[in-house]
């Protein structure tokens, strides 16, 4: 009998034995399970981070861009506003013009009349000293109207110029062509999102929509389009077809407008 409950005592150590190092190797396990869910969780919670920030500042780049169109939009009423009172500015001195050119006509035709045979319509029994004050005075208005005139053309061909570099510049803004010759540098280069800043803006001609050519040392490294100007700088979009494989644009590089070269 002792031995039998030895034996038993025995078998049940062994089974006990065994069920721990099985309960043992399901806790290691679930602990492996845990940690690898934990691991896959912050993954997760990162890529979502990541993805939340750069839905954020897509958003906001987004909004910028909208700001600006809205900006270029609002200067493109002003303009049309500004070029058209030009417009009326220049219509009104040029009308102005030739009264002055009619007046100094008249003025000039009552003194060679009055020159020739005294001054036309004056009554009888005028003495010549009269009549000599009114042709002097004839002759004084004459020369005011000249003055006057000499004045006016300046004016028109100023308003003249005026309107014709706004009607070039809205021109050239509706066709999104740069000034022939506008070369500058790349300031900075933002890699993530693959676009550059330049030196360049509205001031130097830059439009957005047209193309540019970026050079090194002078060779061709690809194109940038325009996406946005500011008064002394502006944003380009780098064109990687354009790019050879390898090659990135870095600060320091020219750029240089060289006719449309867009499609």
């Amino acid at each position: 009998m002792p031995k039998i409950l030895i034996g038993i005592s025995i078998l049940l150590m062994t089974l006990s034995a065994v069920v721990g190092f099985l309960n043992t190797n399901k806790v290691k396990d679930l602990k492996n399970d845990l940690v690898t869910t934990i691991s896959a969780r912050d993954t997760l919670e990162r890529a979502r981070t990541a993805s939340e920030k750069k839905l954020k500042a897509k958003e906001a780049a987004l909004a910028a861009e909208q700001s600006k169109a809205t900006a270029a939009e609002a200067k493109a009423t002003t303009a049309e506003a500004e070029l058209s009172k030009a417009q009326n500015e220049r219509a009104e001195l040029e009308s102005k013009l030739q009264a002055s050119e009619g007046q100094i006509a008249d003025l000039q035709k009552r003194v060679a009349d009055a020159t020739v045979a005294g001054v036309p319509g004056s009554p009888e029994g005028v003495s010549s000293n009269e009549m000599k004050a009114m042709l002097d005075d004839t002759k004084h208005q004459l020369e005011v109207a000249e003055q006057e005139k000499a004045v006016l053309g300046d004016k028109v061909k100023m308003a003249q110029d005026k309107v014709t570099e706004m009607e070039r510049d809205k021109k050239r803004r509706e066709s999104g062509v740069n000034e022939p010759g506008v070369h500058g540098v790349v300031l900075a280069v933002n890699q993530a999102y693959n676009f550059v800043v330049l030196n360049l803006g509205d001031r130097q001609g830059v439009v957005p929509n047209s193309e540019m050519l970026v050079m090194r040392q002078g060779s061709l490294l690809g194109k940038i389009r325009i996406s946005s100007v500011e008064p002394t700088t502006s944003i380009g979009d780098i064109l990687s077809n354009t790019l050879a494989r390898g090659v990135q644009v870095q600060p320091g590089d020219t750029v240089v407008y060289a006719g449309n070269t867009r499609p």
